[in-house]
């Protein structure tokens, strides 16, 4: 859905910030799984990871992330990153199309890529959707190489029979781009933000090459279960060792997918956030991990979810020095009048949208920000 991508084309021309200004420098890496194209803004530091990003199926790099990264709040954040935008293979803007026989790399495959793309160096992920699927099977499988996952719209389970059957129904009635836009955003907002998704529906079918992208969403809907269980003391299972920052919006359709992997890490290092600021919320992630210094941002307040880990929201005009110790000792506390709890169920039940901005519209969220930087999942 919208967790990135409205205003889609705000800051198309605006000028760029931090080391992106160096410009941005492309490249194919050829793996056993096919070529992957990859977009490296900044000079990686030896001391530092660099933030890996992998897109949804239905997008690219450039529609993806592009007006987040451009955006002046990203500015200090790029600073202190380099940045490295991974295309799945033939979704790169100008992709050839694929021969006939050419047999499209499987989810677990494109996770096996990234070593061969990033050459060893560690990394601060963030995927939306089947990039953030990417990117979870891709720490579990080299957790050395991962410091910390943003992963928004994270869906960790496969795809159903039941889903399955509706995916087959529906597309008879309706084109591949319409069965994209019900992945990428919630009924609501298809309904009431038709400039948004019409945007979309125009660059599905006029900028991505068809083909190709029909072999990712096959891939994406192909994907198997992750195995990911909560540890339990005393026990060894398998889940993310890294410390994670799930994102979803009251309205996405992935709510439940989202609050069912949420239950499946680790509480200490896994934070579930509410639609809000999210240039703020990873720099207080960022920070936690200890790589940037204490900034001025607005002061987050944690709540609990049913499922036991904690939900992020933001209240405004209040600024404080945050770290990993403080953020994993009170994410767990009731927090007098500014907690709650939170069901899936009173999340889908609130809508939030890419043209909220009156900070009314979620009690729990400030969301007096730019409308090309909100989160509405």
């Amino acid at each position: 859905n919208a967790a990135l991508r409205a205003g889609l084309n705000n800051f198309r021309g605006l000028p760029t910030f931090g080391s992106i200004a160096q410009g941005p420098t492309e490249h194919d890496v050829e793996t056993p799984h096919g070529r992957i194209h990859c977009t490296m803004k900044g000079v990686p530091k030896a001391d530092r990871p660099v933030i890996l990003t992998i897109h949804d199926i239905g997008l690219n790099h450039k529609t993806c992330w592009d007006s987040l990264f451009n955006h002046e709040d990203m500015s200090e954040i790029m600073q202190h990153f380099a940045v490295c935008h991974v295309d799945a293979p033939g979704q790169q803007e100008g992709a050839n199309t694929f021969s006939t026989g050419y047999e499209y790399p499987s989810m677990d495959q494109l996770s096996e890529t990234l070593p061969l793309v990033l050459k060893l160096k560690t990394v601060i992920g963030m995927g939306i959707g089947a990039g953030a699927y990417i990117l979870t099977r891709f720490a579990l499988d080299y957790p050395n190489m991962v410091e910390g996952l943003l992963l928004i719209n994270i869906n960790p389970c496969a795809e159903g029979w039941m889903d399955w059957a509706a995916h087959k129904i529906s597309g008879w009635t309706h084109a591949m781009p319409d069965m994209i836009i019900t992945h990428l955003f919630g009924k609501e907002e298809i309904h009431n933000n038709h400039d948004l998704i019409g945007t979309y529906r125009h660059h599905i079918l006029n900028d991505m090459n068809q083909f190709n992208l029909h072999l990712f969403v096959k891939s994406y809907e192909s994907r198997r279960d992750l195995e990911i269980e909560r540890p339990v003391p005393g026990t060894t299972v398998r889940t993310l060792k890294c410390p994670s920052l799930l994102v979803v919006g009251d309205s996405s359709p992935a709510v439940e997918a989202v609050v069912e992997c949420n239950t499946k890490l680790d509480p200490t290092k896994t934070t579930l956030l509410k639609p809000g600021k999210l240039t703020e919320a990873f720099k207080y992630f960022i920070q936690g991990m200890g790589y940037m210094p204490s900034a001025s941002m607005t002061r987050l307040v944690r709540s609990r979810t049913a499922s036991g880990s904690s939900v992020t929201s933001f209240e405004g005009n209040r600024s404080r020095s945050h770290t990993t110790e403080g953020n994993r000792s009170r994410s767990h506390t009731n927090e007098g009048s500014r907690s709650r709890s939170h069901t899936a169920e009173n999340q889908r039940g609130r809508s939030h949208t890419a043209g909220s901005t009156d900070g009314t519209a979620n009690s729990n969220v400030d969301q007096a920000v730019p409308k090309s930087t909100e989160v509405s999942c």
